[in-house]
């Protein structure tokens, strides 16, 4: 997993990024399976997560993933068609997720400030709490945890954590800061 902040070019960089060239690869065969080659999607989910998926989580193809070790399950997830999960700092899944199509979940990113950005990588786990339900098309950004039988809109992007019990929506798009 990706500690809270690693240097581009360095030994954890290189071992990730020959990850992700290798994951890709998995992908990309995956994601022209026959949607009914259960062998071959087991294989395939075998390699891209560093263990059989389990039998209670159901992944839809295409699925894309820089690493795929990171991610844990709980019972009973669904996960739909097109998602993205960057795990580099981990994701967790908890019993009975529902998570729509073309959501994406990125766990790394960049320094804001322009003179290290090009130099390091930085990166926070998610969460999702237990009986939480990701709209389509919804983007959950690095630290964030969303709480127990919460619900994301659709289209919505989460950068601040969700208590319980909760729907949120929208964009989050706004002027923070300049320099």
């Amino acid at each position: 997993m990706i500690p809270k902040t690693i240097r581009i070019g360095g030994p954890e960089f290189r071992a990730m990024h020959e990850r992700v060239v290798e994951v890709t690869a998995l992908t990309s065969r995956l994601n022209v399976l026959p949607f009914d080659d259960e062998d071959g999607k087991a294989e395939l989910f075998a390699q891209i997560l560093g263990r059989p998926l389990p039998d209670e989580v159901t992944i839809y193809p295409p699925f894309f993933t820089d690493d795929g070790r990171n991610i844990e399950f709980g019972g009973r997830v669904f996960v739909n068609q097109n998602c993205t999960f960057l795990d580099g700092a981990g994701i967790t899944l908890g019993h009975r997720v529902m998570i729509g199509p073309k959501a994406t979940f990125v766990t790394g990113g960049h320094p804001v400030d322009p003179a290290d950005r090009k130099l390091y990588l930085t990166g926070a786990p998610i969460v999702l709490e237990e009986n939480v339900w990701v709209g389509a098309g919804a983007t959950i950004l690095p630290g964030v945890t969303v709480g127990k039988d919460s619900v994301v809109a659709a289209g919505a992007v989460v950068a601040d954590d969700v208590p319980p019990q909760t729907l949120v929506a929208g964009p989050k798009a706004g002027v923070v800061r300049g320099w």
